[in-house]
């Protein structure tokens, strides 16, 4: 694919900065080493209500991950990053709290940028060029990717083409960085797991993914895609993956999602790395749902190291 010449000064400049002495780790989610079935992390958007309420700051979320929620690894959400300018004293500082709190950064989690499948080539571009800070910022804190939307108009043949050139150049982008680019299902045609599974393979890049989301299935106008299907179809691709929560019944399963039978698919695919945890629901109060999802979690790696 041909470059513009913006970007390729953009890459030049920021290569010459020492971005590419990024450790060549970083490029892949930790899995372990089959050491553990996997390890539990925990998504900002999980308290969302209370960021936004300013109960807590961005700042706080590493402290009460590791300290109320007992997870020591945590995946950020640039819309919740409100509590300073994002320069590198900032990540800087959030960085040295993770690390005093021995609190692991794994991903943030990026939204509102722009269409990355834009029709516009000139939007596209600009697109993934809206992504750099958050390259950046990732970099600086120790993640290994962004999290990022497919999202696009046209056809569904066109939609895949543009969402997959976009994704390449943003790819493309993140390498100095050492930063996997991770897409997951987010409603419309990314919450079909056949076209997304079809975009990765169109891209066909090693730093190039997916994350797939427990709940994440609405293709709009009421139509759903089956989630275990849609999970089954992303993991061949997944560097993360997102335990999506909403209601628990009375034996603390979760009432949308069988996790015994979601995690069987996701270990079954070869993934040993985080989980993470994002609840998304009403009736318990935040805190209480991720710790209720924190709980079903353990039961299922309970059960799979029993086995």
């Amino acid at each position: 694919m041909n470059m513009p010449s913006d970007r390729r000064s953009f890459l030049k400049s920021t290569v010459a900065a020492g971005v590419a002495s990024a450790l060549p780790q970083t490029m892949f989610a930790d899995h372990h080493g089959g050491k553990t079935p996997f390890k539990i992390s925990l998504a900002e958007w999980s308290l969302h209500k209370m960021i936004r309420k300013g109960e807590l700051k961005n700042m706080d979320f590493p402290k009460i991950s590791k300290e109320q929620c007992g997870i020591d690894a945590v995946e950020y959400v640039n819309q919740l990053f409100t509590d300073g300018k994002l320069d590198d004293k900032y990540f800087g500082t959030l960085k040295k709290r993770c690390e005093d709190l021995g609190v692991k950064s794994l991903l943030i989690m990026c939204d509102g940028l722009g269409q990355l499948g834009n029709p516009d080539p000139k939007k596209r571009h600009r697109t993934v060029l809206n992504h750099a800070v958050w390259l950046n910022g990732a970099q600086a804190l120790g993640c290994h990717s962004i999290r990022v939307n497919a999202s696009s108009s046209g056809s569904r043949e066109e939609q895949e083409k543009l969402a997959a050139d976009g994704l390449a150049a943003l790819s493309e982008l993140a390498k100095p960085f050492g930063m996997n680019v991770v897409v997951e299902n987010h409603g419309g045609l990314s919450s079909d797991g056949s076209w997304l599974a079809a975009v990765m393979k169109r891209v066909d890049m090693p730093n190039c993914g997916t994350l797939p989301d427990f709940g994440n299935f609405r293709l709009g106008g009421g139509k759903t895609y089956d989630r275990y299907k849609g999970v089954t179809e992303l993991m061949s691709y997944a560097k993360a993956v997102s335990a999506k929560s909403h209601d628990f019944d009375d034996e603390g399963n979760e009432t949308h999602t069988d996790y015994f039978k979601m995690m069987d698919i996701v270990l079954k695919a070869g993934y040993h790395g985080y989980v993470g945890i994002e609840y998304e629901g009403g009736k318990l109060g935040e805190l209480e749902g991720i710790m209720a999802t924190k709980k079903l979690l353990e039961r299922v790696r309970d059960k799979v190291k029993a086995s």
